[in-house]
Formats: structure tokens, sequence, C-alpha cells
């Protein structure tokens, strides 16, 4: 059983700064990918999953779960990258009611400009403040979190 921690406990100075330090390189890396690529950053993040997938589209159900998002904020986002041509839908064989989200050569493409800046964002932001010691201690820490997703 988790133990009850009261707005005093020192530990949460550890998750205070945790969540300013996130907010703070998604700001960053939003106002650069923005600034020179004229790309959100979720639509960046929408044309790395579909990209990273293995033939390029994913199931919206699939897409939403990795961004973490709502199945109706990942709709409206789907939607706009639609609008733009960079993302298509396509009806799924098996499934009627399902609906893949794929990667068009024009997102592809998209993706393969922007990736230069954001990659040297997240490098500027985050990798080059941080020793090699302390990257590999803080993925090994950030993995705890995330073994006890359950």
């Amino acid at each position: 059983m988790t133990e009850q921690i009261s707005r005093h406990d020192p530990r949460l100075a550890a998750w205070s700064t945790f969540l300013r330090a996130h907010a703070h390189v998604v700001r960053e890396l939003e106002r650069e990918l923005q600034a020179v690529e004229d790309l959100a950053l979720t639509d960046y993040d929408v044309l790395v999953q579909l990209a990273a997938s293995g033939d390029r589209r994913l199931r919206m159900s699939e897409l939403a779960d990795r961004l973490l998002l709502s199945r109706s904020g990942v709709t409206r986002l789907v939607d706009r990258l639609v609008a733009e041509r960079l993302v298509v839908r396509v009806s799924c064989e098996s499934d009627r009611r399902g609906q893949w989200a794929a990667l068009t050569e024009a997102g592809y493409d998209r993706l393969r400009r922007a990736s230069p800046t954001h990659l040297q964002g997240v490098a500027t932001h985050f990798l080059d403040r941080l020793s090699t010691d302390e990257l590999t201690s803080l993925e090994r820490m950030l993995a705890n979190v995330l073994d006890g997703r359950g």
C-alpha cells in the first residue's frame, strides 16, 4: 500500500522539478519546431509514431495510446493532418468500424525535413545538459517509474 504524503514531504521537490523541466523542454521544442518548420510538436509526434510503425500506419486507438491522448483528441489531430495531406485515413478491412491513420509520402517528407530541428532541440535543451552517467541514471530511474504501470 502506498503511504500518505503531505504537501511538506521533501520528496515532492523532485516531482516538482521533474514537471517543470518537462514543461520547459517541451515548450522550447514546440517553439523551435513552430518557428523553424511551421509544425506543431503534437503533429510531429503523430508523424514519428506513424513512421515508426511497421507499415507506416496505426489504428486510431493505438495512435491515441502512443500519443497519450483521448480518442477524440487524436481524431481532431488526425483530421488536421488529413487536411494538410500528411496523413490519410484507411478503413480497416477486418473491422468495418475501425480506421487506420496512415502516413503519406508528403507526411514522411515533412517528418524528414523537420527531424533535424527537433533532434537539435532535444540535444540543446536536454541531452547536452546532462553527462552520460546522468543520462544513464535518469533512464534507469524513469524505467523504475514505468515498471510500476501495471
